[in-house]
């Protein structure tokens, strides 16, 4: 069997996390599994769909990196649907049906009020059909036979169909519902496995019966359970963050991915820098089925640890034009977004301003400043005038180093200063102990 997964988004808005989770999760399956990832663009509401949301879903996939091997969308699919619907409707599986909501509300209400489920009641084959009103349409369920799988994060399933509504399908303006169209996609694909949230479980089990009533064999189930941000309020907050959040934060995509590829296992979160790496080690079987905590701040986290360990080649193509392989392997440890490397500029190349040191101190750097001028440049000077210094001085540790770092960069903190020194040069380097020495 060949596995095609499938991520079928509505374009009446932004992806968030959650999408995004749902999206990774095929496509990592897929790429484990040698197999296909599918994008079907699922945009039968006329009235929320839009082609701005279209194309943003698909900008936002290949800002992730989750690139599709195939594009539908379900607008230019109705002949299909039209069809298959024909079928069924031949063989007895769909049937009209004309309550108004307000009836059916009422009876809902009545069976409530019996104490039993309000299941939808068909009506019988002589009930009088109305005049000059349109029918919506359910598909019919077969009762009788419990409704089985073995989902890959819930374990075994069981429903009863004489305990679900048969479910409408199509309205009475014509236009589809969710359910059957999803269906009929997912065979004409050769869809295999069907990975969404624990939301649509029991859509799942009506659609099992759909694929059955259309001579296709049944898919893989996997419905995972849903993410919750992590103060505990539910998709509201989370529908906030998503790829446009999380550009705008400076955050990498892989890093990104790498809490979605684990969150809810195990398993540890580790930054990694490829899709690859990310499948090989993933498994439905480890996912439980606790609501899942989704929290920016472990994102921002990893962000920082993934460019620690980039190589340059990982991001040339996104960072200033003075960043080569050296300033990034120098200043790759300090940052934690990309965006912040042009706060380096001026450190490595540029003019700074010049710290107010201590009394004290400021005789020391400039004593630092006639000794850098004496040692040799050309075989890694931060050693040598820090060993000179020392000596000079008796300084150490702390009083030694700070007042030069802070002397040479305008900074308590940063790189390394060996190689940093050099990068700063002879000269730059003289004219700035100079100056934090007046």
């Amino acid at each position: 069997m060949t596995v095609t997964m499938r991520f079928a988004p509505s374009p009446t808005g932004r992806l968030h996390v959650g999408n995004i989770r749902t999206a990774l999760h095929n496509a990592l399956f897929a790429l484990k599994h040698d197999g296909r990832f599918v994008l079907r663009i699922d945009d039968t509401d006329n009235e929320r769909s839009t082609v701005d949301y279209d194309q943003a879903i698909r900008d936002d996939l290949d800002w992730l990196g989750l690139k599709p091997d195939a594009l539908f969308r379900q607008s230019e699919r109705f002949d299909l649907y039209e069809r298959e619907f024909e079928r069924l409707r031949a063989a007895g599986r769909v049937y009209a049906c004309y309550e108004t909501p307000e009836e059916l509300d009422v009876r809902r209400k009545v069976l409530l009020g019996r104490g039993l489920p309000p299941v939808y009641e068909r009506k019988v084959a002589d009930t009088p059909v109305p005049t000059g009103v349109a029918p919506h349409w359910r598909f019919r369920l077969e009762h009788g036979v419990p409704i089985l799988w073995d989902d890959m994060v819930r374990g075994p399933q069981k429903f009863d169909p004489a305990l679900i509504s048969d479910p409408v399908i199509r309205r009475a303006d014509g236009s589809w519902l969710y359910l059957l169209p999803s269906v009929i996609d997912d065979i004409d694909m050769g869809v295999s496995h069907i990975v969404r949230g624990e939301d649509h479980v029991s859509n799942s089990a009506v659609q099992l019966q759909m694929f059955a009533a259309l001579g296709a064999p049944d898919p893989i189930f996997a419905h995972e359970a849903l993410l919750v941000a992590a103060e505990g309020k539910m998709s509201k907050r989370l529908g906030a963050t998503g790829v446009e959040a999380v550009r705008n934060a400076g955050i990498e995509p892989m890093a990104l991915l790498s809490l979605l590829a684990r969150l809810g296992t195990s398993q540890p979160v580790e930054p990694r820098a490829k899709l690859a790496e990310l499948a090989e080690g993933f498994d439905f079987a480890h996912f439980g089925r606790a609501p899942t905590h989704f929290d920016l701040a472990e994102v921002e986290q990893l962000n920082s640890r993934l460019l620690h360990h980039l190589d340059f080649s990982d991001v040339a193509d996104r960072v200033p034009a003075w960043v080569g392989d050296g300033e990034w392997l120098l200043l790759r440890g300090n940052i934690a977004h990309l965006r912040e490397l042009e706060e380096w500029c001026d450190v490595l190349g540029g003019d700074l301003a010049t710290p107010v040191l201590e009394l004290d101190d400021r005789a020391f750097v400039g004593r630092a400043a006639t000794t850098a001028g004496e040692i040799a440049w050309s075989d890694g000077p931060w050693a040598e005038l820090a060993t000179r210094l020392k000596a000079e001085s008796g300084r150490k540790g702390k009083a030694l180093f700070h007042p030069l770092r802070l002397a040479l960069t305008g900074r308590d903190s940063g790189p390394e200063m060996a190689p940093l020194l050099e990068r700063i040069g002879r000269d730059r380097a003289i004219g700035r102990l100079k100056a934090a020495a007046q």
